[in-house]
């Protein structure tokens, strides 16, 4: 378990259990699932002592499955954000031995191309008190140390601001509410979907460049097969993340008006952040859709092409065979066993044949070609 107290640019980190809140900011409380499960007891006896009420048993439930999916629930003294973040492969492993793997979810690939190894995710539960965040995540997980450590950072800089990925105003680095920080966190697991994607983009533009060269002979069908039930998951996982955003949104704007001026500003603040993580969220599914569909055009690309490049060479063969067939005839009708045949008995007669054989491929082959039945129509 790491606690930190945050107040103002100040931000200072707890050993042990909290037995009061401090006079003025917020505390973030951030547990790993199993420690969360084995001290179950401790923290709902430390939240009923800090904020007058203790998780609900299927909250509690839901922040230890590891096959939930995104989603958001309030009550009257909470509000629990459950978010899919991307698992880096410690995570998965410690998660697989402390036994909180699902088996229902889909099997990491362990071949294809190297981004498929991380389509695995797990659930990030942030459950927000007044004056307190509380944050579940899975083991080693990535999200909580790089968040802390860039906590810590700042306090050396209290008055430093900073720019986020993708902003052109600078941001404060210190959050000044639960709310705010539980926003922050789900920005952060979203940003990984971001970067994810272009790792994509590019596995995908290098296969259509295959799939459209008549040269190349593309075997690779099982990594682009697992590619697209890859881009059909994070259309899902980021679908749900959408829906629960929307919830939260939707629950904000429920909440009490603020009495002065700085609390309508603050409020201000947290709906202009979680547009912006919305905004974040539908830009992931709006580029994976578009993966979806340029993989699926460039599959039916490659296969259009080769039909037609098999009509190509079929047209090809029909016209030859074509030119041979009064070839064939001529030389049927000479191999009659007729006593009296034209040219049978002449010295010539071979030469003469043979030369009107060639007259009539040379004239078929001619009208083939003049009607474009003999060109190639994809050069290699």
């Amino acid at each position: 378990m790491r606690t930190f107290f945050l107040q103002g640019h100040q931000v200072r980190e707890h050993t042990g259990w909290l037995e009061a809140l401090p006079d003025e900011g917020f505390v973030w409380v951030a547990m790993e699932q199993p420690a969360f499960e084995a001290q179950l007891r401790d923290v709902q006896a430390m939240l009923q002592r800090l904020c007058g009420t203790t998780l609900v048993d299927l909250h509690v439930s839901d922040l230890l499955n590891p096959s939930l999916p995104s989603t958001f629930e309030s009550t009257e003294r909470y509000d629990m954000l459950v978010f899919r973040r991307l698992a880096q492969a410690s995570s998965a492993e410690a998660s697989r031995q402390n036994g909180r793997a699902s088996t229902a979810q889909r099997p990491v690939p362990r071949g294809g191309m190297p981004v498929l190894r991380r389509i695995d995710t797990r659930p990030v539960g942030l459950v927000r008190f007044d004056r307190l965040l509380l944050s579940v995540h899975p083991p080693a997980c990535g999200i909580l140390d790089a968040y802390a450590v860039r906590l810590l950072a700042a306090v050396s800089q209290p008055q430093q601001e900073t720019h986020e990925p993708g902003r052109s105003a600078p941001v404060r680095v210190m959050p000044s509410s639960p709310a705010d920080l539980m926003l922050r966190l789900a920005g952060q697991m979203v940003d990984a979907y971001l970067d994810l994607r272009r790792e994509f983009a590019r596995q995908l533009d290098h296969w259509q460049t295959e799939l459209l060269d008549p040269r190349s002979r593309f075997n690779n069908w099982r990594s682009l097969l697992d590619a697209r039930l890859a881009l059909h998951e994070l259309d899902e996982i980021s679908e749900d993340q959408r829906v629960a955003l929307l919830d939260w949104i939707a629950a904000l704007a429920d909440w009490p008006a603020p009495d002065t001026p700085a609390a309508r500003r603050e409020r201000e603040l947290l709906h202009v952040r979680s547009r912006d993580v919305l905004e974040h969220i539908e830009r992931v599914v709006h580029h994976v859709r578009r993966l979806e569909q340029s993989a699926e055009t460039a599959v039916q690309i490659h296969f259009s092409a080769q039909s037609h490049r098999t009509n190509d060479i079929m047209r090809t063969l029909t016209a030859l065979t074509a030119i041979f067939l009064p070839l064939n005839l001529i030389a049927g009708i000479f191999g009659m066993n007729f006593e009296f045949i034209p040219l049978l008995h002449v010295r010539s007669g071979f030469w003469l044949a043979l030369f009107g054989m060639g007259l009539t491929a040379a004239a078929l082959g001619l009208y083939f070609w003049r009607k474009r039945y003999l060109e190639r129509q994809y050069s290699p």
